[in-house]
């Protein structure tokens, strides 16, 4: 019995210590790329897409400016295909909001509505969903009323709340700057959120590329970010003026692979998960 328990006692011994190294060596978690767009990109680009990326956007209701959304029942398919998920749910802007009673009206049903869309496609419990939040700056009160209203409808349904923001600091009257990733979470009240920032800037942004090891999400300058959006397309000229001459001549970011008569356009992510809102079947 004591033999048994000493070996016991080294195996556990073992295991702490090779967790104390690995803590203590300071590596980096492994970072994963992942592509984003409004328009599904069609059953038959998703295995050469597939050899560049790990996950993939997923939109729950209309994408920003589309009319239908193409995404809408092909969640088994792409999981089939190898690729794990960011799912997002396109939030309301201000002008939308009007006052902070309308603004929480609007948070509670948009959150009953990316709950019932989540559902439908088979997403499970405990899949982050992203609010997409596409006005940068300081939050006023009606968009932190329906940011926040949106994130507590999601979480009691047992889904776990994002929200996709801007990472790059906003000029403000007496030259005050507000970066909206800082604000929502010095406001969110100790609420659990998924940060996914977007800072297409270079740098720290490497502009319209696809390393074989991406680089970390608080790269982005947001130490609390869980991904990082990159590069966006088209090349925003008064943003990623600065980047490497690694875009396409027209403005866009095409990924290797695919043939480049498609002009199949994409937005590059990175996160330190392959399935970043955990939306592949348990």
């Amino acid at each position: 019995m004591r033999y048994r328990l000493a070996i016991a006692l080294a195996a556990v011994a073992l295991v702490l210590g090779q967790v104390g190294h690995a803590q203590s060596s300071g590596r980096e978690p492994a970072t994963y790329l992942g592509f984003d767009r409004n328009d599904y990109p069609g059953d038959r680009n998703l295995k050469a897409l597939r050899e560049t990326f790990s996950y993939a956007g997923f939109w729950l209701n209309l994408p920003p400016g589309e009319k239908r959304n193409t995404w809408a029942g092909k969640r088994k398919l792409i999981e089939s295909a190898g690729f794990g998920f960011l799912v997002l749910f396109n939030g309301k802007v201000y002008s939308d909001l009007k006052n902070v009673p309308h603004a929480t009206a609007l948070g509670k049903s948009d959150a009953r509505a990316a709950i019932a869309a989540a559902r439908k496609e088979g997403f499970p419990a405990g899949t982050v969903i992203f609010l997409d939040q596409e006005q940068g700056g300081r939050m006023l009160p009606e968009q932190k009323a329906y940011l926040f209203t949106w994130v507590d409808g999601v979480t009691a349904a047992g889904f776990r709340a994002g929200v996709y923001c801007s990472g790059i600091a906003a000029k403000e009257a007496g030259g005050v700057s507000i970066i909206t990733a800082d604000d929502i979470q010095q406001n969110a009240a100790g609420r659990k959120i998924i940060y996914w920032v977007t800072n297409d800037a270079c740098p720290p942004s490497p502009g319209c590329a696809f390393p074989k090891h991406p680089p970390q999400p608080k790269n982005s300058g947001i130490d609390f970010a869980d991904l990082w959006q990159f590069a966006q397309s088209p090349k925003r000229k008064d943003v990623a003026s600065g980047c490497p001459a690694n875009y396409s001549p027209d403005g866009e970011c095409y990924p290797p692979v695919v043939p480049a008569a498609q002009q199949l356009h994409v937005d590059v992510d990175t996160a330190t998960e392959a399935d970043p809102s955990h939306g592949r079947g348990r």
